[in-house]
């Protein structure tokens, strides 16, 4: 059973659904997630957006503060294009239905996060990706162009190497024609072709014990694209939220916005001791890569099991107007903000790095456009600027869309593309040969792969990846699919990039820290 479509979009977060809007009254569209259209990464995201609205800010200090943060390796061109693009792409948001909170006056309640030398971050109370996922989610659902199919995994992009062509990575001729799709709840596996296809499918934040992440965060779109020969960038520069609740029982971890630390909140010892001023001048407004590491740095000297978060300064009822949700949820696990420190422990939250992707969203491959977090635009370089990482997303889409409705009516999709070969394959018989592989592989990144870094935990952690990488190869070969499996799979290949590109970077910058060699922005010995 093949399908067609002109735009076939994989993931349904910010990026897919913005795409899919756009490109929707131009031609059938497919919009595929495998969970449901709501739950996405963009969901999560509680602090904002970020954005120069304030007449006391400016496009340079905006793009200056991004530079600072990426640590030399951002491209300014793109982080010019889109921070100038920034406000006509939110309106875009609010027009279709997207709040934002507003000061008394009708002008936008604008709020200040680490790195940010202004206040310019649009937000929601704090849970700003649900509001916006909720209202985009509203639209796509109700356009009579787009086709959603929930509960369905994306196996493989398919190229020519599906009509028996050889592929290389780096050669310019590599074409998509769509993807396999499973069929989650009928476990049946089919095409859709597509002259055009998006890849938003979100980050890897499972490769690790400890993520802000929801489960569905695996790398797959990474993966997919590695497999079919796309180029992968920058996938060493993992960035680790430095204040997610420490509730172990929680998965993903409950994330406490950095917009608490940009309200007056201060990151304590266990003991009550203000430390951060001890790294870094900017003291709990320092950049996320600093402030984590801080943490991780204090928790391993001292033997605690995590930090605290103290709000208790600020006003009571500011609190609880600004952080609703954070204030129900700590107050759930017996955490009163306004009297009580919150304790926080650092989690994997965001790829910097993944599918290099032109100005346009233009990926190495062919008709194959990829926006959000699954992608390397240099936006954010070796660290991403707090709440850029919505912005990015939309709108990296919105020139992806722009391409592909000038182009997609020259593409053809050949006709002779193969079913999905099942042949061989039997149901697996243990599911444990799968959920352990799993366990392995996220405490071999936690536990090697970390905040801090070295070359011997490195080549450690991929001596025992390439066990688990032959064991799951073996197992796909002759199993038929499932999602638990290609899931596996594909958080394997991102594991895999991730050991790889660290690897090769000879030097400690940014997100990337390794003892071996000297950082000069944090001078503390680790």
């Amino acid at each position: 059973m093949k399908r067609e479509v002109d735009f076939l979009v994989i993931g349904s977060g910010l990026a897919g659904l913005s795409f899919a809007l756009k490109v929707a009254p131009y031609g059938k569209v497919c919009l595929v997630s495998k969970t449901t259209l709501e739950e996405t990464n963009t969901r999560y995201a509680q602090g904002g957006i970020a954005a120069v609205f304030d007449a006391g800010d400016s496009y340079e200090k905006h793009i200056t503060d991004t530079l600072i943060a990426g640590d030399g390796l951002c491209d300014e061109m793109a982080v010019r294009m889109v921070v100038r693009e920034a406000p006509e792409q939110i309106r875009q948001l609010i027009d279709w239905g997207a709040q934002f909170d507003r000061a008394g006056d009708g002008t936008f309640d604008l709020a200040r996060e680490g790195g940010h030398s202004e206040h310019r971050i649009l937000h929601h109370k704090d849970n700003t990706g649900f509001e916006i996922q909720r209202a985009l989610s509203d639209m796509a659902r109700r356009h009579p162009n787009i086709e959603t199919l929930e509960n369905h995994f994306a196996v493989d992009v398919i190229t020519q190497h599906h009509l028996g062509r050889l592929v290389k990575r780096y050669h310019p001729d590599i074409e998509c024609y769509g993807a396999y799709l499973l069929d989650i709840k009928t476990n049946k596996t089919f095409a859709v072709l597509s002259r055009v296809t998006m890849m938003a499918t979100g980050g890897t934040g499972n490769l690790y014990t400890t993520t802000t992440n929801p489960r569905i965060a695996t790398g797959d779109g990474i993966a997919m694209v590695y497999r079919a020969k796309g180029i992968i960038d920058n996938m060493e520069f993992i960035q680790f939220h430095p204040t997610s609740l420490y509730h172990p029982s929680d998965k993903p971890s409950y994330l406490i916005s950095e917009a608490m630390r940009g309200f007056g909140a201060v990151l304590r010892t266990v003991d009550g001791r203000e430390f951060m001023y001890k790294y870094d001048k900017r003291g709990s407004l320092a950049p996320r890569d600093v402030v984590a590491r801080a943490i991780d740095n204090e928790m391993k000297v001292r033997g605690d099991e995590h930090v605290y978060l103290d709000a208790t300064a600020t006003s009571h009822d500011a609190l609880k107007d600004h952080f609703p949700n954070i204030y129900e949820k700590c107050l759930r696990t017996g955490v009163d903000i306004t009297k009580d420190y919150i304790p926080v422990i650092p989690a994997a939250h965001y790829q910097c790095g993944g599918i290099r992707v032109d100005m346009h969203g233009h990926s190495s491959i062919n008709r194959l456009y990829a926006a959000g977090e699954t992608t390397c635009t240099g936006l954010h370089g070796a660290n991403r600027l707090a709440s850029n990482s919505l912005l990015e997303a939309v709108v990296y889409a919105n020139n992806a869309a722009k391409d592909a409705i000038e182009h997609f009516k020259e593409y053809i999709i050949p006709e002779n593309i193969p079913e999905w070969n099942t042949e061989g394959t039997a149901h697996p018989e243990e599911m444990v040969l799968i959920t352990q592989n799993y366990k392995e592989l996220q405490q071999i990144m936690s536990n090697y792969v970390g905040i801090v870094r070295s070359n011997l935990r490195l080549k450690r952690a991929m001596d025992r990846l390439q066990i688990i990488y032959d064991e799951t190869e073996t197992l796909y070969a002759k199993t038929t699919l499932s999602l638990q499996l290609c899931e596996l799979r594909n958080i394997i290949n991102a594991a895999y990039l991730v050991i790889k590109s660290a690897q090769a970077r000879h030097e400690s910058i940014g997100l990337h820290y390794t003892i071996d060699y000297q950082h000069s922005k944090f001078p503390y010995q680790l």
